[in-house]
């Protein structure tokens, strides 16, 4: 399980982290601001990363104030001091606003407690407030500590050795409300906390038919209201960078009345607590309230989420941002130059970048003055491109025009769910079926996979019969693993018969399978010259041309769930291991994610070959660890990565050889990593990529009207995806040569890059490609 093999072909200008060092360096960590989910990752992956280069790391508690105030706040970190923090929600090492450093005097203390213990590297996790105090910090660090030695507190040699402080930041705030970001830690489970609320009060307004109001943090940034008004579906939303137009009142109560016509038992309007109108009045829950109930009569409720929203255990994905980010952040101090501004860890697609700290901290008050002087459209706009994209997908999905006001295309699109139930399948239907509609298109479902399109088990859907349908798992169309192979004559006869003009496949490695045959029968059956697009949704997340499926993200929170109480029933007997398989069939992202995730000691995947000595060699592992205070071991295994070493043997092994030392427990996690409800991440990109499908099928059918065109190029059958930043469509014809056909698998998967991450953080040598480390880029505006 050693990853000490360099990958990289001879004498390529590939780096390693082997070639940094950290010997003699002093690495500060601190907290700031309003704390986050995700914080302790960060501070965890800090700490061991730092001891891994050989620095030397020490905590900084209570934020600022224990900076300024010294002594015992400032204390040395050791690997066993951040074990078991994973899974706890806040921050281990306090935070506290800090008024003493917002003065000369109170940075002038600090710089001297700093330099006590020969700390020049710091690292900062807070909002853009705790990022600006330490970008100051920095410019003045030369002045402070002339001025120290004029003091006669450190001497002529201190100012030379210590002369420049370098800083790096990671932004932790749930309102995610930081420029050059797409997510800063702890948003995403923020969403949890909201969304889990949202389903709890959907099921009691329906029982009563009540229209309810909810309260979402957010005072400058309404991201959180957006993104939960988009993964529930709610009536109405207001957030600050968007307020009503004049006459929302009216507009508002017309929605509402109009949404209990249609059969629908109750009425969701999300607020964030920064709700302003168009003379950046506030507009509170009260007020809404008060609105609905003189206006309409009806049964209303207020709910303030408050600061639940802070609080519970890190989501999957927090934990693997703050992850990675702690990392990156101690690479970037040890690569950075008395020339190097101070930088920000951030995320961008799905690959981590660092930014000048000042440029993002500029643009983000930028958003702030544009909100001030009323220039929305520009405050908007400044929040980037997913927020952009966010608020106008919830605009098409929440509003329908009459239908008089929708021209007609004359074209029937077909939606059809293939492969495996993944969470999230129902919220890309829903969002297919309302673009779809809004696009003037007659939207078609198929049910039961292609078994039941051959059997012609198809039916118009309209905008109402997918309401509701974002937060339920499973898929409510109906799937199946079986191919179109063998029904092309009676797949092709029922295409005919509905005059379906394009389809949009939501399935995972079937599906695929499945459009390159209805592709490679175009010569054959000209039924399918028509557009077809594929959304990936597996669990297994092992579709060709695409980072992410929907599902994956529900399915590792399910494994990282489990594996947190499964880790706590440990602490009690103390010194056991255990050995858990999950699913994945032989693609090992849900194993390794799920590793990074838990804080598992080793992860078996198929792409990775092991022998037995890997096993010995963990074994030892567990055993040496066994003599800490840490007194407990975590294996995921996949449920395909051996033909021979099985879960069964790796138990009996694990068993036998660490007699008198630890006990050993298996759990299969099986299939409840397809079921429950979908998270936000899967509701929401479900939700987005589904749409973005809809707007290229109807793009396709434009360009064909009239004139009767037969789509047979490779450009009209392809797999929708999201590769490194962008959202891409690539033929399916080009992502052949891109696919282990017999292990199910895309031949080069992006995450195999983080592997070696989680063998660092579990105290494994590993060599770590830091190449796409290091450059310094500059934030976009309009497209962060």
């Amino acid at each position: 399980m050693d990853a000490d093999d360099s990958r990289a072909p001879k004498g390529s200008l590939r780096k390693f982290l082997e070639h940094l060092s950290g010997a003699g360096k002093a690495i500060g960590v601190l907290t700031s601001g309003g704390d986050a989910q995700g914080m302790n990752a960060a501070v965890r992956a800090v700490v061991r990363m730092g001891i891994y280069v050989g620095a030397k790391v020490y905590f900084i508690y209570e934020g600022y104030q224990g900076m300024v105030d010294g002594g015992a706040n400032i204390a040395e970190a050791d690997w066993e001091s951040v074990s078991s923090i994973l899974q706890v929600g806040g921050t281990i090492i306090g935070s506290a606003r800090c008024q003493a450093f917002r003065t000369r005097e109170g940075r002038l203390k600090a710089a001297c407690n700093l330099l006590q213990r020969g700390i020049t590297n710091l690292c900062v996790i807070g909002g853009d407030g705790s990022l600006t105090g330490a970008n100051l910090f920095r410019k003045e660090w030369s002045g402070l500590l002339e001025e120290l030695a004029r003091n006669g507190q450190i001497d002529k040699e201190a100012v030379q050795k210590y002369a420049y402080l370098n800083v790096v930041g990671m932004v932790g705030s749930i309102d995610n409300d930081f420029c050059g970001t797409d997510m800063t830690i702890g948003t995403d489970s923020a969403l949890h906390r909201i969304i889990e609320v949202i389903d709890a009060i959907m099921t009691t307004a329906q029982s009563h038919q009540r229209t309810f109001v909810l309260e979402v943090m957010g005072r400058h940034c309404g991201y959180l209201a957006l993104v939960s008004a988009l993964a529930c579906g709610a009536d109405w939303v207001f957030l600050p960078e968007s307020p009503p137009e004049q006459g929302w009142e009216e507009q508002m109560c017309v929605k509402l009345s109009e949404n209990r016509a249609r059969k629908k038992r109750l009425n969701i309007i999300i607020v964030a607590e920064g709700a302003i109108d168009t003379q950046n009045k506030p507009i509170t829950s009260e007020k809404i309230k008060e609105l609905v109930v003189t206006q309409l009569g009806y049964d209303t409720r207020v709910t303030i989420l408050g600061h639940v929203q802070r609080g519970g255990t890190p989501s999957a994905f927090d934990r693997i941002l703050a992850s990675r980010m702690g990392v990156e952040a101690v690479i970037a101090l040890l690569e950075a130059t008395p020339d190097t501004p101070a930088c920000v860890v951030s995320l961008n697609g799905n690959h981590a970048v660092r930014l000048p700290l000042m440029e993002c901290v500029q643009m983000t008050q930028d958003v702030q003055k544009a909100m001030d002087e009323r220039r929305f459209q520009d405050a908007v706009r400044l929040r980037g491109r997913s927020f952009e994209g966010n608020l106008n997908t919830y605009k098409r999905l929440a509003i329908k025009l009459p239908d008089d006001q929708i021209p007609k295309t004359n074209c029937n699109v077909a939606v059809i769910n293939v492969g495996a139930p993944a969470a999230g399948m129902n919220a890309a239907v829903r969002s297919a079926v309302r673009v779809g509609i809004a696009d003037g298109h007659r939207m078609l479902a198929i049910y039961d996979g292609f078994d039941g399109f051959a059997k012609g088990q198809i039916k118009e859907i309209g905008w109402t019969d997918v309401g509701g349908w974002t937060g339920q798992g499973g898929s409510i169309l109906g799937t199946k693993r079986i191919l179109p192979g063998k029904y092309l004559e009676e797949i092709a006869t029922q295409m005919r018969t509905h005059s379906i003009n394009a389809l949009l496949i939501i399935g995972g490695f079937e599906a695929y399978l499945g459009l390159l045959e209805l592709s490679a029968a175009r010569e054959k059956h000209e039924e399918f010259c028509v557009p077809m697009v594929m959304v990936p949704a597996t669990v297994s997340n092992n579709v060709p041309g695409s980072d992410f499926s929907i599902g994956a993200d529900t399915a590792l929170n399910t494994i990282t769930d489990t594996c947190d109480r499964i880790k706590q029933s440990a602490s009690g007997t103390k010194r056991r291991v255990f050995i858990i398989e999950t699913m994945g069939g032989y693609c090992g992202y849900l194993a390794n994610m799920g590793g990074l995730a838990a804080g598992a000691d080793a992860a078996y995947i198929f792409e990775e070959p092991f022998d037995i000595r890997d096993l010995q060699s963990n074994v030892e592992h567990l055993t040496e660890k066994m003599k800490t205070t840490i007194q407990r071991g975590l294996v995921l295994r996949n449920e395909s990565c051996s033909e021979n070493y099985t879960t069964d043997f790796i138990y009996q092994l694990y068993s036998e050889e660490g007699k008198g030392v630890f006990d050993c427990r298996k759990n299969v996690l099986g299939h409840m990593q397809q079921g429950g409800a979908p998270s936000p991440f899967d509701r929401n990109f479900g939700t987005k990529i589904s749409a973005r499908a809809m707007e290229w099928i109807t793009a396709k059918l434009k360009e064909a009207r009239g004139r009767g065109k037969k789509f047979t190029t490779d450009d009209s059958v392809c797999v929708l995806g999201i590769s490194k930043r962008n959202v891409i469509f690539q033929p399916v014809a080009e992502l052949k040569q891109q696919t282990d056909f017999e292990h199910r698998i895309p031949k080069e998967q992006w995450w195999l890059k983080l592997r070696p991450l989680m063998k660092i953080l579990a105290k494994y040598k590993a060599s770590y490609d830091v190449s796409d480390s290091g450059q310094l880029e500059h934030v976009q505006p309009w497209s962060v």
